[in-house]
């Protein structure tokens, strides 16, 4: 199980990246320990957590020299773009393990009326 010990050091702040994280994909909380999956699922979090703690270069979206100022881009949630739709994937059933798409009858009612001949 993912806790916020493995996401980052400040505990608030690695709850707070773990909760938006499983609205976003709630099956990272049934990852087996130490599986792919799970490895995947820490490795975003981590980025998105240090972003959040550092307000990395991927916020910024002008500097100046002159009065040192850093302006920084409108963004709703670090979880924007790449890392919302890495932790959705984690979450997708690949399509050759989903199985059928409906049931079919394993008879043919048309053979009752027309015989089939091979």
């Amino acid at each position: 199980m993912i806790t916020h010990d493995k996401v980052g050091a400040d505990e608030d702040l690695a709850r707070e990246v773990l909760i938006v994280a499983r609205d976003i994909a709630p099956c990272i909380s049934s990852f087996a320990d130490d599986s792919e999956e799970q490895k995947d699922a820490l490795a975003i979090l981590k980025r998105v957590y240090k972003d959040i703690a550092a307000r990395g270069s991927r916020f910024v979206k002008g500097q100046r020299i002159g009065s040192a100022s850093v302006d920084y881009a409108d963004i709703q949630s670090a979880f924007d773009g790449q890392p919302r739709r890495a932790l959705r994937s984690l979450c997708a059933t690949p399509p050759a393990a989903s199985g059928p798409r409906g049931s079919f009858p394993l008879e043919r009612p048309i053979a009752r009326i027309w015989p089939e001949r091979y």
